[in-house]
């Protein structure tokens, strides 16, 4: 079916909206969910799920520079939600303490919850046609980005993959760099440290 360019547009324009009143929901969440910032919510999601990973690629996942980053996990230990645990070498692995396991369980809950009421304006069809659309378009924002990481830094992992279902970043993750769609994927594993980590402070 052919689509007119006046359709495009007022299509990317009614996504813009959409995008910019469920980000500007989301950005609140972290905050009344925890008193965190949303880098520091980020790094307790991304340590949740990939617990271990050095202060330099826990940076690089929330978008941060190694000194920021060095400043966020100082508080987050400050406040008694992560721990540093030096292992092998040179090699310092951030951890999250049974308080930030908790405080990013509920920061997810609370995302989820705001997520889910935004859909309730969609009936059961609706949601799962909108799903695959969404899963289309994720493909394409991670070929222009490139960072699956980066990309679901707030994710909840099980709610994406329930059942073996992969998660549509991380395929795209794993087509880019030529692995098939069964290779393991720590993009898709909650618990195993990233491959790209790298030994930091």
């Amino acid at each position: 079916m052919h689509v007119r360019a006046n359709d495009t547009e007022r299509v990317a324009n009614l996504l813009g909206a959409a995008a910019l009143a469920i980000t500007d929901d989301l950005l609140t969440a972290p905050v009344a969910a925890s008193s965190l910032s949303m880098s520091a919510a980020a790094a307790l999601v991304v340590l949740h799920a990939d617990p271990g990973v050095s202060v330099t690629e826990l940076g690089r996942r929330v978008g941060l520079t190694q000194s920021a980053a060095v400043r966020m996990v100082d508080g987050l230990e400050r406040g008694g939600l992560v721990e540093r645990r030096r292992t092998i070498g040179n090699w310092t692995g951030v951890h999250p303490t049974t308080k930030g396991r908790r405080t990013a369980e509920h920061l997810l809950t609370a995302r989820t919850s705001r997520l889910a009421t935004a859909l309730d304006a969609l009936d059961q069809a609706e949601v799962r046609a909108l799903g695959g659309l969404l899963e289309k378009l994720l493909d394409g924002l991670y070929r222009g980005c490139g960072d699956a990481d980066r990309m679901c830094r707030l994710c909840d992992r099980a709610a994406c993959t329930p059942d073996g279902v992969a998660c549509p970043v991380g395929a795209a993750d794993r087509a880019a760099r030529g692995h098939g769609p069964e290779t393991p994927d720590t993009h898709d594993t909650p618990g195993v440290p990233g491959a790209s980590g790298t030994p930091g402070s």
